[in-house]
């Protein structure tokens, strides 16, 4: 425990040890002045604070300010009553204010403790209840924002983080001003109580024990009850002015000094209205010229001074800002910035701008966070940030993805109307605009909204705008997983593995592979739309391999085999397997093709032999397709991945398996054998 935290567990025992042992009326004149000196600093610190959470423990140092009060009030008035002397400042407090007069002064506390009660201290209460209910209703909207700010790339994760943690800190601070409000009004209760106790019990005390008359008694007793009022409210009263000044600057953004001279006095035309009020009061009343005209010459005066001031200050502010944007042109950061590029963009035309923008119902960036939680899901890829803009160089209704800068996909849409896919053979007699859908080249349709009803009744698939964005985007970033995966991304993911496996780890990196290398292997299972989510079993396939080869494509074959299970059941089809079996006069053709290199093995096919063995396996797709079974290929493990390498541009979005990687428990039906 550090020395700070011991002294104030020590103070807090020893503020209820104050209520329970009598102290010494000099020690008592030093706690009274300590606790109205903790009051100014607590007022000049709330006005000088920018934001609430700049002084978040305000709440706490209520409940201690108010529980050191109430135990000098319990120790001076012991003394009070015991003594009939309660020292130098309590009775310095009483003379001040009743010199002679208790009744006066006495009406004078009352009056002080009334405003403490009623104005200030319920004012506060109530806005900080009604602040605490707000800040609590505002919270969804503001996490809505924050992750809005986060998918259009405004913000970087970090400052998505601070910002929700800021939002959680501003809920506990209001919700804990509501509560701590309770305190200053409980203390204002008891200032009121405690004086009719130490004015009665000390008349019958000052009589009965010290032997003084009434006179007396009422004297003394009253001198000393609203002295003791008095030093325990004015600090009372100032820090419920604190609270107040806290919890009803909210939407501050300075010092409660710079707001007053920022948002009472911009305004310098206001002032020569309000001196001329003053100037023609003094002439229409009798209060007289000498006063008013004083004030509004004042007034005036200060208008004139202000109004030269945001003349000279707009002036300086232009030259600066003229001079800035000078020296931002020089700074040599700049041309890096422009080197800057993001891993995925989704551009659009002005005419697609709804579509972004909820506050006209559009719902893109609600989809775009359901995209990353898909893909995470199903590729086990953290998608990175997407920056979406629009960009006034595109048509009217045209969107492009770009990966790392460069466009891969582009598309048109028909605002308020609906896509509607449609098979090329069948007669419909729906009129639409004639279209191919962007995603996977289907032939479709756009049709009002009127047609979509009598769309849907004939059987046909119809999708609004916002979908088929989305849909297109999401297949993209899949088809180009592989690309975004960089070895940024892939440490992200080794880190997330560590917490878990943080031996497998240790083991693996950078002992046996490097992380270059653990991202070749990941990005080569993502460019096969392998997911990457179960990295344990990943990494375990790679340290127990690796030490055996380097070559990120063996590998590569080792991974797939150990997530057998995961292959096999991402391709069956009612519990069965349909697949085109690779020849073995192709495999043996492939095989006597490898060429080995420093780099590694590759396909050296001559390009008359690799044409006609894509046109065979073509033959065998095409008619997979036309019984509307989604074909799988599958060949040997030696030879699978040169199998790839050879139909990847054709057919790169058909599975090719090796026998290795399928659970003996599926069925496999071949359909077909591809011969040389």
């Amino acid at each position: 425990m550090t020395m700070k935290n011991l002294g104030v567990l020590v103070a807090v025992i020893l503020i209820v040890v104050m209520m329970v042992i009598p102290i010494p009326t000099v020690m008592l004149d030093i706690l009274l002045i300590l606790n109205l000196s903790m009051a100014i600093m607590i007022l000049l610190i709330t006005m000088n604070t920018k934001e609430p959470l700049d002084f978040s423990i305000f709440p706490s140092i209520l409940l201690l300010t108010t529980l050191f009060r109430l135990a000098l009030n319990v120790s001076s008035t012991r003394s009070i009553l015991d003594k009939a002397h309660a020292g130098k400042v309590i009775e310095a407090f009483g003379n001040f204010v009743i010199g002679g007069k208790p009744v006066v002064g006495f009406i004078v506390f009352l009056i002080l403790v009334i405003i403490q009660f009623i104005v200030i201290t319920k004012g506060s209460e109530r806005v900080a209840e009604v602040a605490a209910r707000f800040t609590l209703d505002a919270m969804p909207g503001k996490q809505m924002s924050i992750d809005a700010d986060l998918n259009t790339g405004m913000i970087n994760d970090q400052e998505a983080r601070a910002r929700r943690k800021k939002v959680e800190q501003e809920a506990d601070f209001y919700g804990s001003m509501d509560g701590a409000s309770k305190f200053v009004k409980g203390d204002a209760i008891a200032g009121i109580i405690i004086l009719i106790i130490n004015i009665t019990a000390g008349f019958a005390i000052g009589m009965t024990t010290h032997g003084m008359d009434l006179s007396e008694a009422a004297s003394t007793y009253t001198l000393l009850s609203v002295g003791d009022g008095l030093v325990s409210q004015i600090p009372a009263l100032l820090i419920s002015t604190a609270m107040g000044i806290m919890v009803t600057r909210a939407a501050s953004e300075g010092s409660l000094g710079d707001d007053l001279s920022k948002q009472m006095f911009s305004y310098p035309f206001l002032l020569y209205i309000v001196a001329g009020v003053i100037a023609l009061l003094g002439l229409l009343t009798p209060i007289g010229i000498i006063l008013t005209w004083g004030m509004a010459g004042l007034l005036a005066f200060a208008g004139y001074k202000i109004q030269k001031r945001q003349m000279n200050g707009e002036t300086e502010l232009e030259g600066h800002q003229v001079e800035q944007e000078l020296e931002e042109v020089r700074k040599p950061e700049n041309v890096f910035n422009l080197l800057r590029e993001d891993p995925i963009e989704f551009e659009f035309g002005i005419g697609l701008i709804m579509l972004a923008d909820a506050n006209q119902g559009g719902d893109l960036l609600d989809r775009v966070v359901a995209i990353r939680r898909q893909i995470a899901m199903e590729l086990g890829l953290v998608v990175p940030v997407i920056r979406i803009r629009d960009n006034i160089q595109l048509q009217h209704n045209e969107y492009v993805i770009k990966i790392k800068g460069n466009q891969v996909a582009s598309g048109e849409i028909l605002l308020d109307h609906f896509l509607m896919l449609n098979p090329a053979d069948e007669e419909h007699g729906i009129i639409g605009v004639e279209t191919t859908e962007p995603t996977f080249g289907l032939p479709a349709l756009w049709i009002t909204e009127d047609q979509k009803e009598e769309a849907e009744l004939f059987g046909y698939t119809v999708i609004d705008p916002s979908s088929v964005i989305s849909t297109h985007l999401s297949e993209t970033i899949k088809k180009y997983a592989h690309e975004i995966l960089g070895r940024e991304e892939t440490s992200q993911l080794i880190s997330h593995v560590r917490e878990t496996h943080p031996s497998l780890i240790e083991e693996l990196i950078p002992n046996v592979l490097s992380i270059g290398d653990v991202q070749k292997v990941l990005q080569k299972l993502l460019k096969e739309n392998v997911s990457i989510r179960s990295l344990s079993v990943i990494f375990e396939a790679l340290a127990e391999y690796a030490s055996y080869t380097k070559n990120t494509d063996i590998l590569t074959e080792y991974v797939r085999q150990s997530l057998s299970r995961q292959l096999t059941y991402q391709h069956v089809q009612n519990g069965v397997i349909h697949a085109i079996q690779v020849g073995a006069g192709i495999e043996k053709k492939l095989a006597e093709s490898i060429q080995r290199t420093e780099q590694g093995d590759i396909l050296a096919i001559d390009p008359e032999s690799a044409n006609q063995l894509i046109g065979t396996f073509t033959e065998s797709i095409q008619q997979m397709a036309e019984m509307g079974i989604r074909p799988v290929i599958l060949s040997s493990s030696g030879i699978r991945m040169y199998v790839r390498q050879l139909l990847e541009r054709a057919f790169h979005d058909i599975p090719i398996l090796s026998y290795n990687e399928l659970e003996p428990t599926v069925e496999v039906k071949s359909v077909g054998v591809v011969k040389a």
